[in-house]
């Protein structure tokens, strides 16, 4: 079937096939080095507990089978060894089945992981990237032409993201319709950048003309995804462009990222060749087999039979964010900020050795979030800090911490090793302390006279106690290793 192939959109499929791969990668990196305190056999929602109460057909994952610390380091590492290789370009090495296998493969992995996450793996970018890897096993190798019902696919993915996260911001704050969201959001965001202090300070009418941007570009361009070229393309490099201004703007772990790769993938030969530097290329590929022909259809069909829920909540009043519909996350729901907070708070953690709590107070030093007002933000994104967002969020609401808090604490309180490598400085090296506390501030930007005057990026102003002090004889159940402590 001619009309099948789609072989103008060869480098964008491979342009978002390494990208996908680079996610991936930044995936099965923070999966390896964060499960232990997070997930592990220790960690604060550990997995053993997971899945001793929630049904693998809820949850699909290899570690329904058995868990063990070992197995999900070699599942995390073998994961990212695998995202390297197809980065690399292994999967345009080896047969169309063989590609298709290795694509298979590394999103099974990750479904494993993510099905097991619980709250520290309950982000939108985490079915993105499912749906996406999924999409991506249909999507060919260098040996065969990109099918035609694959990349419009992907077109279908990369609306649905767009449209929904317009929707969502439409029908929500109304500082969005007022074009007003943006005197906050750069300020408010779960963990800005190096630079989120200068977008917070750009003159408020640009930042109305951000927020107008964003309701076009959101709103109205994804309809042109589905129209001839060039229009589709130029609808996807406008979408590109405001991706690339989130990216320099926050942290938004891979969602960016994906975003654009998504977008990349709409764009044809003669739109790549506008704007890279790309020779024409005389190899055309071999003509795709039956056989994968009869499983992109197949799956083209499922797509679109699972997108009547998608597509019912965009439609709703009551649209969710960020919700899969299936344990397999192969169509899936999405939107962000969809509310803009108007003030930052965040949670500090502070120790001391003084046994009565008087005095000796020191503050530990996360690696991403807010902390010292002195430390400029650091950009970490397509890495996810997964501690980090959730602090964020703890400060808006302790519902946001409920059973991951105290054995935060708990661990701090023993210097549990794990726990401490998600943290960029331990105040208490030697010997943990007596008590911890966590404390409330609230925090804002400052101003450019007052940046001058103290080299501070924040200013901080102390509101409450999150939590009192505790010490390791109220929390040694929590505590692993201790005695008396849960397991």
């Amino acid at each position: 079937m001619a009309w099948f192939a789609a072989p103008e959109y060869r480098l964008a499929r491979e342009l978002f096939l390494r990208l996908l791969a680079l996610v991936y990668l930044c995936g099965f990196l923070a999966a390896a080095r964060q499960f232990r305190a997070l997930l592990g056999t220790r960690g604060l929602l550990p997995i053993p507990r997971f899945v001793a109460r929630v049904p693998l057909r809820h949850a699909p994952s290899l570690f329904h089978w058995h868990y063990s610390d070992r197995l999900y380091a070699a599942v995390a590492w073998t994961g990212a060894a695998l995202a390297a290789a197809l980065l690399a370009g292994l999967a345009d090495l080896v047969p169309l089945a063989a590609a298709m296998a290795l694509w298979v493969l590394a999103w099974a992995l990750y479904l494993s992981i993510v099905n097991v996450g619980q709250t520290w793996y309950a982000f939108g970018w985490e079915s993105l990237l499912l749906e996406a890897g999924a999409l991506a096993v249909f999507l060919g190798n260098a040996g065969t032409a990109p099918p035609v019902l694959g990349m419009w696919l992907l077109r279908w993915l990369l609306f649905r993201v767009e449209f929904g996260a317009g929707l969502i911001k439409w029908r929500g704050d109304a500082c969005w319709r007022e074009l007003t969201c943006l005197y906050h959001h750069h300020e408010t965001q779960p963990m800005p950048g190096p630079l989120s202090w200068y977008f917070h300070h750009l003159p408020r009418p640009l930042h109305k003309a951000e927020a107008a941007a964003n309701h076009f570009v959101q709103l109205v361009v994804p309809f042109g995804l589905f129209l001839p070229q060039p229009i589709a393309s130029d609808a996807a490099l406008l979408m590109v462009a405001t991706q690339l201004w989130l990216i320099a703007s926050g942290n938004f772990a891979w969602l960016n990222w994906l975003t654009v790769a998504l977008a990349l993938g709409a764009l044809d030969t003669g739109t790549l060749r506008r704007v890279l530097p790309i020779a024409p290329d005389p190899h055309y590929p071999a003509a795709q087999p039956a056989w994968y022909q009869a499983l992109v259809a197949a799956y083209t069909l499922l797509v679109l039979i699972r997108s009547w829920q998608p597509v019912r909540n965009l439609l709703s009043p009551r649209q969710q964010m960020n919700r899969s519909f299936d344990p397999l996350h192969l169509v899936n729901t999405y939107g962000a900020f969809g509310s803009v907070n108007r003030v930052r708070h965040e949670i500090v953690l502070e120790g001391t050795r003084d046994q009565d709590g008087a005095h000796g107070w020191q503050e530990y030093h996360f690696r991403g979030k807010p902390g010292e007002p002195r430390r400029l933000p650091r950009q970490f994104a397509p890495y996810h800090l997964r501690l980090d967002w959730l602090m964020w969020f703890a400060a808006i609401s302790p519902a946001y911490a409920r059973g991951w808090f105290l054995p935060l604490l708990a661990r701090l309180l023993v210097n549990d090793p794990d726990t401490l490598r998600l943290l960029r400085r331990n105040p208490f090296p030697g010997a943990p302390p007596a008590l911890v506390r966590a404390r409330l501030y609230r925090y804002r930007f400052t101003t450019g006279p007052e940046l001058r005057d103290t080299g501070a990026w924040w200013h901080r102003t102390p509101l409450r106690d999150y939590q009192r002090p505790v010490g390791l004889a109220e929390l040694r159940h929590l505590a692993p290793g201790a005695p008396g402590a849960r397991r």
